[in-house]
Formats: C-alpha cells, structure tokens, sequence
C-alpha cells in the first residue's frame, strides 16, 4: 500500500531556524533597543508625582538626624484631662518614603538593586570565578545553588511589587547566575 497516494506522507521540507536573543539588556548592562519603551513608561511613572491626601503634607520632610535614630529615654507620658491623645504610628514605608541611614546623603541609602547585589556576591565565589583575599579558591557549588535559590524566592517575594527595571535586572541576574551554575556543574 503506497501512503503517498492516500496523502499520509509529505516531503521533507527544509526549514531555517532562527535564534532569538530574548534578554532584556545587552552585555553592556543598557537596555537593548525593542525594550527602551519600559524604560519610557518607568521614567514617565516616576516624574508624575503621587498625589497627596490631607493627611498626607505636600512637602518633603528633611531627612532625619542620628538623634531620630535613638530609642526614646522614657515611655511616653500619657495624655493629661482635655488633651488630645497622640495620632497612632504609621511607618513612613507606607506613605511611598524612603528609609535613609544616619550619615548618608538624602536620595544615596541602599536600593533593591544593592540588596540583589549582596545576595548575588557569594555565588561567583562558591562557583570558583573569584579567588580569596589568600588566593585560593572556595568553590562549592551547593551554596552557590543554596545563593541562587535565595534570589529566587526574592524574585518570588517581590513579583508584582517592583519598577520595570528592578524586575528585568532580578531576571537577568538569575538567568546569567544559573546558566554559569550549569557551565560549572557540567
């Protein structure tokens, strides 16, 4: 029985495959340029300011002192007769304000990508690409995967709660982070 007659078998027909690059920046560490529209909409968000309630002020608070860092001597005193009682505590991470440390330029604390930066630090060492201070080599790929990990569940944790670019740079961390574990893993 011949299947070509009954229209089971085809020819064979060549097809070029083609080879995408899908990550958002180039090796440079700049946005590629079919992504540079995320980076229009982040700097459009950022330059129109949220708007303020009453409760809210309008103006920038000063950043604090190292006084306002230090635990208060005494309990606070109870409201004395016809005295309004104080308003209860609302953090300022609430309100969209950023923590700043004592002894640091306003606008200059630590940023997500800082806080990415110290989990991933770890990973070149345990992986063997960067030598210690005495110049041996700590490779110990369990505690790399252990380090990659921990940035997953920050990716994880975080997911919806990040700017455009904190969540294409986490992504790329974690690509670049696991296909140098494979490379080394082997």
């Amino acid at each position: 029985m011949d299947l070509r007659k009954k229209g089971k078998v085809g020819t064979v027909s060549e097809k070029e495959i083609k080879v995408l690059d899908k990550r958002i920046f180039n090796p440079d560490g700049e946005l590629r340029e079919e992504y540079r529209f995320l980076d229009e909409k982040a700097t459009a968000a950022a330059a129109a300011p949220p708007p303020t309630t009453a409760a809210e002020p309008a103006a920038e608070q000063p950043a604090p002192s190292a006084a306002a860092w230090e635990l208060p001597a005494a309990a606070p005193t109870p409201p004395r007769a016809g005295e309004a009682a104080p308003p209860p505590y609302e953090p300022e991470y609430e309100s969209g304000a950023r923590l700043e440390l004592p002894g640091t330029p306003p606008g200059l604390g630590p940023t997500f990508y800082d806080l990415a930066a110290i989990l991933a630090e770890p990973v070149a060492i345990y992986l063997g690409d960067v030598e210690l201070p005495d110049g041996q080599v700590a490779e110990n790929l369990e505690m790399a995967r252990l380090h990659i990990d921990l940035l997953e569940v920050l990716r994880q944790k975080t997911a919806g709660n990040l700017t455009v670019q904190e969540n294409a740079f986490l992504e790329d961390l974690l690509y670049r982070l696991r296909v140098r574990y494979v490379q080394k893993r082997g």
